[in-house]
């Protein structure tokens, strides 16, 4: 029997992935959970991702790129003359205001490279590039502290199902700002 020629059918899978674990979380991740929704055969999971690890990265690096995407978008970090706080609490509030379970996954599989070697590189890729994006506006260590202070207004937003407060996040980023 001939192979079926299928050039999209890692990313599908791919996009299976971040659905279930969008629906059941990073317990419900299996290459036969990602197999049946993405509707191809199980082997084709394992043979484009050897490991659920492998798979988890594709995954996260794909959910990192939907952050940066909101970044480029909206241009204000680049731009000298924007208050950098008002544009950064702008860009979290437009981040957490779309597809929450984007938002959710992205910060699942974050919070997975704790336990998932595989994962820390992507999950430090993503704080470095944001950190190096702003280090243009201000200085390295203060970059670097604006990633944390973002990563944890996330993060408290998403646990306590709090509506995002923009002008709680603008002050507390001014304050932080030289």
């Amino acid at each position: 029997m001939p192979r079926r020629y299928d050039p999209d059918r890692r990313q599908r899978i791919i996009d299976a992935a971040i659905r279930v674990v969008g629906e059941k979380g990073l317990a419900g991740l299996s290459h036969r959970s990602v197999a049946a929704e993405a509707d191809v055969p199980l082997g084709s999971t394992t043979y484009h991702f050897k490991t659920l690890d492998e798979l988890m990265v594709a995954a996260l690096r794909q959910a990192n790129e939907g952050f940066v995407k909101v970044v480029v978008s909206r241009g204000g970090l680049e731009d000298t003359g924007a208050d950098l706080a008002t544009e950064l609490a702008g860009l979290m509030g437009e981040w957490l205001a779309g597809d929450r379970t984007g938002v959710e996954l992205e910060c699942e599989l974050y919070l997975a490279a704790l336990r998932r070697p595989a994962l820390r590189p992507i999950a430090a890729e993503w704080a470095a590039d944001l950190a190096d994006r702003l280090a243009r506006r201000t200085d390295p260590l203060t970059a670097r502290a604006l990633v944390a202070l973002l990563d944890g207004i996330c993060l408290q937003v998403l646990l306590t199902g709090m509506p995002y407060d923009e002008e709680y996040a603008r002050e507390v980023l001014a304050r932080v700002i030289p």
